[in-house]
């Protein structure tokens, strides 16, 4: 039986636009197109190489003059949840979890335009409509879930918070969450974290993925909060350790050439077992 190797697949860069995390930069993106038998192998691998998925797109940052952006993940066996987080536990103990497939449903697309309006009213994501939120959640060839979290509110269930999460072979990624901005002080961001610590710890899992950690972003300084902490760094994870140590602030040389970046990724053998 004669079997057909699939292709390598083609890397590209993004055009330079401004970046949403530190004002005055601008930002590009290494990515590839993730279809095919093998996708699912090659988000695993390029996952652990510092990649996120976004629909039908794996893609990493890799700008010119800045090297700020470095993937995070949580190491699940030695996370220790702070005096904070465990108050933030208790206080969200009434949550109800429901895992689902990734449907989109309409209750999710209001929770996400109240979401969008009260905390990235300016972001990239504001004028998405019904149509393109249904494709963030559906469009994935990979095995994915969506975990909603709600209350229950005069016997009626009231939905406080969506977390779109991808199940790779070492961990849960989180793609994209949001929370009902009504019920702020509940730290409904932490508290989803904090739940899908849970879950892969159930699933014998050893990491989450929480996407980027930019150092002197407010918008992702939090994820320095939760320990065991690991960071992707000049092609390697390693622990986070003190964040005041790290600076957005790089030389323009101190970033490889593309060419070069791309020669380091290691992809998945797709060759067929005999």
């Amino acid at each position: 039986m004669r079997h057909t190797l699939p292709l390598a697949p083609q890397f590209y860069v993004t055009a330079p636009q401004p970046c949403p995390y530190l004002d005055g930069r601008m930002e590009r993106k290494l990515f590839t197109a993730l279809q095919g038998d093998y996708a699912e192998q090659l988000n695993n691998a390029l996952s652990k190489q510092g990649f996120r998925r976004s629909q039908n797109v794996l893609y990493r940052p890799s700008c010119a003059e800045c090297s700020a952006c470095l993937s995070a993940r949580i190491r699940v066996a030695d996370f220790e949840p702070s005096r904070s987080q465990r108050r933030n536990q208790k206080r969200n103990d009434g949550l109800r979890r429901d895992a689902t497939s990734p449907w989109a449903t309409e209750d999710q697309y209001a929770l996400f335009r109240a979401y969008l309006d009260a905390r990235h009213a300016d972001g990239g994501m504001a004028d998405m409509d019904i149509f393109e939120f249904a494709a963030m959640i559906e469009e994935t060839p990979i095995r994915s879930r969506v975990v909603e979290y709600s209350d229950r509110v005069d016997r009626q269930k009231r939905l406080r918070a969506v977390c779109l999460t991808d199940v790779l072979d070492d961990g849960l990624s989180m793609v994209y969450s949001f929370y009902d901005p009504d019920v702020a002080d509940r730290g409904l961001g932490t508290y989803v974290i904090l739940d899908h610590v849970e879950i892969a710890r159930e699933a014998g899992l050893p990491y989450v993925y929480l996407g980027y950690w930019v150092p002197g972003s407010a918008k992702m300084g939090y994820k320095a909060n939760f320990s065991a902490l690991e960071v992707y760094s000049r092609g390697a994870w390693q622990n986070l350790g003190d964040p005041d140590s790290y600076s957005a602030d790089t030389h323009p040389l101190s970033t490889d050439p593309i060419a070069e970046q791309v020669a380091r990724i290691s992809l998945p053998d797709t060759r067929p077992t005999r």
